[in-house]
């Protein structure tokens, strides 16, 4: 990012006065560069009890570019009713200026279980451009290494499909002891095989911190070409006892933003506020005044 058009340092301690009027305004200057490269949005799984356009007002007011939407068993939008209901969020989040950024899915084959074609071919007929697949798990009574080459002709498949539709797949790397590409190197040994157009990843620090510590650099670096969205929130240790909180407030190294800022990743940013969990219809309004208190601690270290 250039600052070349910004004031000097010594031309603002000059204007002290008008300085503190202005640094507000720098400040949202530098953001508003990194939202024009940035596409903001969070994943609206606990605000599953409003109905879409309560949902898509309370993120459009918030200044999101759109939300990361749970298109699932158990979603907003269920599989069965694809075709009835994802029409409609997708209209209510237009009303408001917001995209259906990526589409959270179970979608990890093609199959009719799955309900594969139908909801990725309605979702990209409704210009949905990514969804998050579902996740491969390994069975630990067996050998790891030959699982992969299961995993590999169900995948190939999957991107076949997808490149016909005209919508990419993404995989969350995601933290637990049997989870398909939670240590960064079986993904990429899988994703080796595709162009990185076909196929994408969301890291997610806060998965990859739990997994990977201090060696989140080397995983970052690792998968980077694949990586097409990024996944932001915040993991914590208390006696050994790892839970979920506030961004900027457990373990995740904030050079990450830094490096973020640095490689040349202009993707989509999705923050996940799921500490307060998502069961209780009551805790929506606890959950919006967090993303909220997220976001703006996020934009902070963005911008």
């Amino acid at each position: 990012m250039s600052h070349s058009s910004l004031p000097g340092r010594r031309d603002i301690l000059k204007l002290a006065p008008a300085a503190m009027a202005l640094s507000p305004i720098l400040s949202s200057n530098l953001f508003a560069q990194e939202k024009s490269r940035f596409q903001f949005c969070t994943f609206t799984k606990p605000l599953q009890h409003l109905s879409y356009s309560e949902m898509a007002k309370a993120i459009a007011a918030m200044g999101f570019d759109g939300i990361e939407g749970p298109v699932r068993p158990g979603g907003h939008v269920v599989p069965e009713r694809v075709e009835e209901d994802l029409p409609k969020m997708v209209e209510a989040l237009k009303a408001e200026g917001l995209d259906l950024t990526l589409m959270t899915s179970a979608i990890s084959e093609v199959s009719d279980e799955q309900f594969t074609e139908k909801v990725l071919r309605t979702a990209a007929g409704l210009g949905v451009k990514r969804f998050r697949m579902g996740y491969y798990k390994y069975d630990l009574a067996k050998p790891i290494a030959p699982q992969l080459d299961e995993f590999r002709p169900r995948l190939k498949d999957l991107v076949a499909l997808t490149n016909e539709l005209g919508i990419k797949p993404v995989y969350q790397n995601h933290s637990g002891k049997n989870y398909f590409g939670g240590p960064i190197w079986d993904m990429a040994e899988l994703f080796d095989e595709f162009d990185p157009k076909e196929i994408g990843v969301a890291f997610d620090i806060g998965h990859a911190t739990v997994e990977g510590a201090k060696a989140w650099p080397l995983n970052f670096a690792r998968i980077q070409p694949y990586v097409d969205t990024i996944y932001v929130k915040e993991p914590a240790w208390k006696d050994n006892t790892l839970s979920w909180g506030g961004v900027g407030e457990g373990a995740v190294d904030k050079a990450f933003f830094s490096l973020l800022k640095k490689s040349d990743f202009s993707g989509p940013i999705s923050l996940h506020v799921e500490y307060l969990g998502h069961q209780d219809p009551e805790i929506v309004p606890a959950v919006l005044k967090a993303i909220e208190k997220d976001f703006a601690t996020l934009k902070e270290l963005l911008a």
